[in-house]
């Protein structure tokens, strides 16, 4: 992959199965990206379609210079088209937006110039939604409510696609399952800064929707792993040990209670008494509840210590400190010029 130049720009469109959408997309993003003073490249990604839409996408590599696809070999969702655009990206400004013709290219230019002003995430916010009301405008204002409410990020629609970063964001962010949504929420806990801005939405030209219903479960799901790993991610123990102790002190005061009226003799039906099992119930969860805890606090350690990740985001030193690097880096990378050396020499022995 080329090293990465400044004010290059790639714009990362998922895809599937928009075969008619396909001409008429590129020739907007080509009629607006040429007016511009940037370098660009277009990014498709065929999320294993199966109609004609690599064949059209075919015929745009030989005729622009910028288009650039990527094929999947089955259909993985739009997670993970998103994350294969990242990878195979060499702009400094990334920009999604969606292949339906929905999403405008006009924007671009406006997401970009919040971009310079010094954000490093800028979400769409499709302020005149053409959809129909009740069955994707309605639950998806609860949704961006909800997610903003649970995350403390605020924005209006977290499901808008069109939506501009820096490539550095990325850098913090590893996407899985269905977290495209979240990303902004994810970059603000790496401490990106983040605004909102008012977009071009148009109705639906060709096909349909590939969203259904089942999407609310996955969200709700995704929002909870969301909650956990940006308030427990580093210290599990917690998400696990109150609850945990909470429970334990319910069971012991509840069999202490239970213990303590069978030695009153003016308590009667004491052996018909729900307490011994409700406070045994107690007491087996707690103590579960903080074993998992100490359990998970051993993976997260292991998890950023086998792999040298550390629990803290560095935007700039300053001064600029060249080539001096931590402590860690410094000792991996003694240790590779060391390997580096004995197998030079032992090349130069085998030679003679």
């Amino acid at each position: 992959m080329n090293e990465r130049r400044s004010k290059y720009l790639s714009i990362i469109v998922p895809v599937y199965n928009e075969e008619e959408s396909i001409p008429y997309l590129h020739e907007r993003l080509e009629h607006i990206l040429s007016q511009q003073s940037f370098t660009y490249e277009i990014i498709y990604i065929d999320d294993g379609s199966s109609d004609s839409t690599f064949k059209q996408l075919n015929q745009l590599v030989e005729h622009d210079e910028h288009v650039r696809i990527v094929r999947f070999r089955r259909n993985f969702g739009q997670t993970a088209a998103m994350a294969a655009g990242v990878a195979y990206s060499q702009g400094e400004i990334l920009v999604f937006m969606d292949g339906d013709l929905q999403n405008d290219p006009i924007d671009i230019p406006r997401l970009i110039e919040k971009i310079e002003e010094g954000y490093d995430v800028v979400s769409g916010w499709r302020k005149d939604r053409q959809d129909a009301q009740w069955s994707r405008k309605f639950p998806s204002q609860l949704a961006n409510q909800l997610i903003s409410q649970v995350t403390g990020v605020h924005l209006h629609d977290y499901g808008c696609t069109l939506k501009a970063y820096r490539h550095e964001v990325f850098r913090h962010i590893h996407l899985y399952g269905e977290m495209h949504r979240f990303i902004p929420a994810y970059a603000a806990l790496a401490g990106a800064r983040i605004t909102e801005l008012a977009v071009t939405h148009h109705a639906r030209q060709f096909g349909k929707s590939k969203y259904g219903i089942s999407r609310v479960v996955r969200v709700l799901l995704d929002l909870t792993t969301l909650k956990f790993l940006g308030s427990f991610g580093k210290k599990p123990l917690y998400a696990f040990g109150i609850p945990g102790l909470t429970s334990l002190g319910l069971g012991i005061s509840t069999g202490l209670y239970a213990l303590g009226r069978t030695v009153l003799p003016s308590q009667q039906h004491r052996q018909r008494s729900p307490l011994f099992p409700t406070a045994l119930l107690f007491t087996s969860f707690g103590l579960l509840s903080i074993f998992s805890g100490l359990i998970a606090e051993l993976l997260t350690r292991t998890y950023h210590e086998t792999q040298d990740k550390p629990i803290y985001v560095v935007k700039q030193i300053h001064p600029d400190q060249g080539k001096t690097m931590p402590l860690i880096e410094q000792q991996t990378h003694n240790q590779e010029q060391t390997k580096t050396q004995k197998n030079g020499q032992k090349e130069i022995a085998s030679s003679h």
